[in-house]
């Protein structure tokens, strides 16, 4: 995950990315796995996954492996998850918007010396910056302090997921056109509001990066959860556009798809299956029977 406050950190737990140490061996870790049943034998499986890590880590294990096996698709956030060209032409179909003010000016001048040292820093060019929305200069941002941290999308789970499940159908909650569309969408209050957030990340330590790091290896949906409640998703309109109102619009796909019979195996970001509005409890008060296993 990005450090605390990053906008990565929301597309990647659908929206989340964390950094997980280096090491010479794939680390192995138990990130956090739901069943779903229904009276009729219906089921489904909730697995969390993070969506760039610094290196590959041991994710499986005999009950995600089990699940795997017993489901009769992916279901993903975004299905074609290794398409960097696809995604980055819908990126670019938004980004853009002649006549901006440029972005330092869309900062409070306190902000301003901070965004002059970051792209100086960095090495990136403000001009291109300065043609970008603010909610597109926020994930650039956001991208590049993820790239100095050591993250690689390359070996995110849900690539990992996909990797694994080759051969099965692939369907998609969401898709890149439709995700992007939520930031674009959000007021220009809000947008600034995700710039400042994603610039104060650049302060941040990696000691609170490894903390959630090892969270989400252990599936400690705690940490996970209050995490969901800080920053830019303590903003309660920021919440409902980026987590609770995508978890409520998942949980009535995932319900249609049990109720036609399917099995499927949904892999999403992490902080979308912690607390009273997550996706495994919007559909135990559907009425299915959601039980962690692991």
């Amino acid at each position: 995950m990005f450090n605390r406050g990053l906008i990565a950190r929301i597309l990647a737990f659908g929206l989340l990315a964390l950094g997980l140490l280096s090491c010479a061996r794939p680390q192995p870790v138990t990130p956090a796995l739901w069943e779903v049943q229904g009276p009729q034998g219906q089921k489904a499986w909730l697995f969390g996954t993070i969506h760039a890590l610094p290196d590959p880590v041991a994710w499986r294990s005999p009950k995600v492996d089990a699940a795997m096996v017993a489901s009769d698709r992916l279901v993903m956030e975004i299905a074609a998850i290794g398409n960097g060209a696809a995604i980055a032409a819908e990126f670019a179909r938004l980004d853009a918007t002649p006549g901006l003010p440029p972005l330092a000016e869309r900062l409070p001048p306190a902000d301003r010396p901070r965004l002059a040292a970051l792209l100086q820093r960095e090495g990136v060019d403000g001009s291109r910056l300065d043609r970008s929305e603010s909610w597109a200069a926020a994930l650039i941002l956001a991208q590049v302090l993820q790239a100095r941290h050591g993250s690689d999308s390359a070996n995110g789970i849900d690539r990992a997921v996909a990797r694994a499940m080759q051969g099965k159908p692939v369907a998609e909650l969401e898709g890149a056109r439709r995700q992007l569309a939520l930031f674009d969408a959000l007021p220009e209050e809000d947008q600034r509001q995700l710039l400042g957030f994603a610039l104060a990340g650049a302060d941040e330590s990696e000691n609170d990066a490894a903390r959630l790091a090892a969270a989400w290896a252990k599936g400690d949906l705690a940490v996970l959860e209050a995490e969901t409640r800080r920053g830019m998703l303590g903003d309660p309109e920021l919440r409902e556009a980026l987590l609770s109102g995508r978890n409520r619009d998942w949980a009535g796909q995932v319900d249609a798809m049990l109720r036609r019979g399917a099995r499927p195996f949904i892999a999403v970001g992490a902080m979308h299956l912690a607390g009273a509005e997550s996706l495994p409890a919007l559909l135990a008060a559907r009425g299915w029977t959601v039980k962690r296993v692991q």
